[in-house]
């Protein structure tokens, strides 16, 4: 076995018997520890699987050529507002974002867009805004968007153009 499997079982060895313990020996915190994990584990069970069927339904549904015409090379600041919007409408935060970017960078979206796609889904996303303008006013979310999303798809398009330039490929999954 590589080193880096036989850390990897390690830890998530001694996560789970400390877990174990402080439900044996009655430590508070380690119990709480393991009910916020329990909790969060169930919460991605109710997500992740209607998340995937979506993407696989995306993968099947939408044609290469459609994501390269809106967000593509030479889209300009359209790509980057298609990225947006999309971001704006995916739910489950960031750790859904990634597969989906994924799949847009497989049907040819160019980078920089691909990154203000992951940086908006984490600031932008419409029920978050509801949420936050509901507790802290319209006032302060729209201030919010009008400073982050501009920061978001200029730090994109400089990492993008970055990586292009140095022929940045991604490494395919094993």
């Amino acid at each position: 076995m590589k080193r880096g499997k036989i850390v990897r079982i390690i830890v998530l060895s001694g996560y789970a018997l400390f877990i174990i313990l402080s439900w044996l020996l009655g430590i508070d915190s380690g119990k709480e520890i393991g009910e916020n994990f329990a909790s969060f584990a169930l919460d991605m069970l109710k997500i992740v699987p209607c998340v995937f069927i979506l993407i696989g339904l995306f993968e099947t549904w939408v044609k290469r050529e459609t994501v390269e015409r809106y967000m593509g090379e030479g889209t300009g600041i359209r790509g980057y507002l298609w990225g947006i919007l999309l971001a704006g409408t995916t739910v489950g935060g960031v750790y859904i974002a990634f597969p989906i970017a994924y799949s847009l960078h497989s049907k040819g979206a160019r980078l920089g867009v691909i990154f203000t796609y992951i940086g908006a889904s984490a600031i932008c996303r419409i029920p978050m805004g509801i949420f936050e303008a509901s507790f802290l006013g319209i006032k302060f979310t729209a201030v919010r968007l009008l400073i982050s999303l501009p920061l978001v798809i200029i730090t994109s398009k400089l990492l993008g153009d970055y990586l292009t330039r140095r022929k940045y490929k991604l490494s395919q999954p094993s």
